[in-house]
Formats: structure tokens, sequence, C-alpha cells
């Protein structure tokens, strides 16, 4: 902030007067900063030095209490890393709890605190010996769920993974809109057809069994890092039932965070077959 042209107060997020030890501990122990032990030994004198130039600088009243403010920044970086990686499912920031966890083990090494913190000291060992929170250093790789709806009297959808194909869903032994002349000329997309079949208990009964088994598969395949599934709804047309039964899936994975992508075989055909028609009739 400037206040009649010079700097008056800079806000860092709690925004209040906070210790001096903080900011030079965040930035030296930033989880991407990955700085040598000698490196950052010498850039912490360096802030000394120019903080002396300053103000009056007691050194060893704030080398005291320098790493326990250290150790508070990294319980605030694992805390922020884990809710936006774990919770929020962004799992980029998952990657920089490695190098938090390599931080935590110098410290225990290297750093003996003002006061005695037992308790604390042991559950930081913990996690900094995690196995599974140090696996996470490796890349991670988003997984995608390819969703397709199609007709069981044409072809089914090609699996262009290589992977062999996913789930099919048989949804014949759904109500089927398309027997209805009201619904002839709809989809599986349109509200008429979306009410009816919601009102229907045998479809979320269904949908119920195939949000189970999706679900499993994709916390299984997100485990081991695989990156498609692929999954397919079928009905007589490919018109109705089968393209409800997509976007339900898709909208579902999507509010958990997968990538989702959808394909309505029947629907792209129709679509094709109506441009093409539209193209001969053209003067």
């Amino acid at each position: 902030m400037l206040v009649d042209g010079a700097p008056f107060f800079l806000d860092y997020q709690g925004g209040r007067k906070g210790a001096l030890q903080y900011d030079i501990a965040s930035l030296l122990y930033d989880g991407k900063a990955d700085l040598p032990p000698a490196l950052r030994r010498q850039l912490l004198d360096y802030y000394l030095d120019c903080l002396a130039e300053h103000i009056p600088l007691d050194r060893a009243a704030f080398m005291e209490h320098y790493y326990a403010y250290v150790y508070v920044r990294i319980l605030q970086a694992l805390g922020a890393y884990g809710f936006r990686g774990f919770y929020e499912r962004k799992t980029h920031f998952l990657q920089s709890v490695p190098y938090a966890l390599r931080n935590l083990r110098w410290l225990e090494e290297n750093v003996r605190l003002p006061i005695a913190l037992p308790a604390l000291l042991d559950a930081l060992h913990a996690i900094a010996e995690s196995e599974k929170l140090e696996s996470l250093s490796s890349p991670q790789r988003d997984l995608t769920v390819h969703i397709f709806s199609f007709s069981f009297h044409r072809e089914m959808p090609a699996d262009e993974s290589g992977n062999g194909g996913g789930f099919v869903f048989d949804a014949r032994c759904l109500p089927n809109p398309g027997r209805e002349q009201r619904f002839a000329a709809l989809t599986g997309q349109d509200a008429p057809v979306i009410d009816y079949l919601n009102h229907e208990e045998s479809v979320h009964q269904f949908l119920a069994g195939v949000f189970s088994l999706v679900d499993a598969s994709v916390a299984a395949y997100r485990r081991r890092g695989f990156t498609s599934l692929m999954v397919s709804f079928g009905c007589t047309g490919g018109q109705h039932r089968s393209v409800f039964l997509a976007e339900q899936l898709a909208r579902h994975l999507r509010t958990v965070g997968v990538e989702v992508v959808v394909r309505h075989i029947e629907i792209e055909k129709m679509r094709a077959a109506e441009a093409a028609l539209a193209g001969t009739l053209a003067p």
C-alpha cells in the first residue's frame, strides 16, 4: 500500500503485524524452493545483516525462536497442500508435500527448539516418515473417464485407449421413453425425457449401482496412476435411456473433480445425417 507516495504497510495473509522470523522462514522454506541448507543459512545471514541496518536487532534472540517459525510455516503449508490436494482434488498441490517432508527431516536432525514439545515432534516425525506421503513426489497423471451412449442394434463404441474397453451397462431393462410418440423426436438430453426417467424409481436404483461400481474403479485407477477409463451405456435405439444415463454419470463424476469426455454415438450419426441432408437441399 502507498500513503502519500511512500510504502506504508505490506499485508501478508493475516493482515496484521507479525514476527520478524515468519517472512524469511516462509521464503527460505517454501515447498518449491528446495534450497540446500548452506544456501539457506547464507541467505538468512544476509537478511539479518540488511535488517540490522534498519532496526535494532538482537540476533541471538531472533535465532532462538527462528526455527520454531520454520516449523509453523511448514505446518501451515502442509495443511494447505493437504486441503487443496486431498479434499479439493487439485492434485498439483500434492507435489509440494515431499519437499515439506524433507524440510521436516532436516529440522529433526539439526534443530533443537527452545521449549520441549514431545507430542508435536512425535507427530511430525510420523508425518515425515510416511511412505504414502513421500510417494506423492512421483508425477501425478490425470485420469479421464470416457463415457459413451450407443445402440445395441448397431456398433459398440471403439476403445481408442488400447485398454480393451471397460464397463458396458445394458439400459434395456429400464422403462423406454422411445415407445411413446411424444418422445420420438427427442433424446435423453431433452428436458421431457429427463423428467420422465427421473420419475422412475428403477432408473435411480440402476444409477446407484453404476455410481458405486464406477466410483470404486475411479479411486483404484487414480491410486495406480491409470489415465483412462471407459464406460458405455447401451439401449435399443441409443437415443433416450443410454444418453440420459451417460449424462447423469458425467455430471456425478464432474462434481468430484474427475475429467470426463462424453460421446453419444447415435446422436452424432443423426446430426451428421441431418447436416448432409441440409447440404443436399441447399440451393
